[in-house]
């Protein structure tokens, strides 16, 4: 292997949502932790199943496996915490995961135009093709309340 081709690879952790395997860049992942009791609310969304209380932080919990597997799982084995950007703005989310996680280095071929908005790219491990999932814009967040706010106001909007 060269000094070219190692530069070229990177960090990610394989996670298991039902039979399906899909990766996060290990620069995202804040930590794997077991299950806990996650905390609903009545006006979540249903991309938000509640939030779960982690080291003096509340992380939302949010469901991906409808987007990602076209049905929602209930099993959990860990949840995935990690970071998710918000514009400037960096905060958790846990995401549920089914099986065991792994660490492995990979090189990541990008996203395709055709590609869907949340998947970043794509590995070839163990001679699978394995997502590479963009949290950003798979987990919900407050895009439309940022959109909004920096709208301008009209003249008879101001005081």
């Amino acid at each position: 292997m060269t000094v070219s081709t190692e530069l070229e690879l990177q960090s990610f952790v394989l996670l298991r949502l039902g039979e399906r395997r899909f990766a996060v860049s290990a620069t995202q992942i804040a930590e794997l932790v077991a299950p806990s009791r996650v905390f609903r609310f009545p006006h979540r969304t249903s991309k938000l199943e509640g939030v779960i209380l982690r080291r003096g932080r509340i992380v939302p919990v949010c469901e991906v496996s409808e987007i990602l597997l076209g049905k929602r799982l209930t099993s959990r084995r860990f949840y995935l915490i990690a970071v998710r950007n918000y514009g400037a703005q960096r905060e958790w989310v846990a995401v549920p995961v089914t099986g065991e996680c792994e660490l492995i280095n990979a090189e990541m071929m990008p996203a395709a135009e055709s590609d869907a908005p949340h998947v970043a790219g794509w590995l070839s491990h163990d001679g699978d093709v394995i997502e590479v999932l963009n949290l950003d814009t798979l987990t919900p967040g407050p895009e439309q309340a940022l959109l909004k706010s920096a709208a301008p106001q009209s003249e008879e909007g101001r005081p």
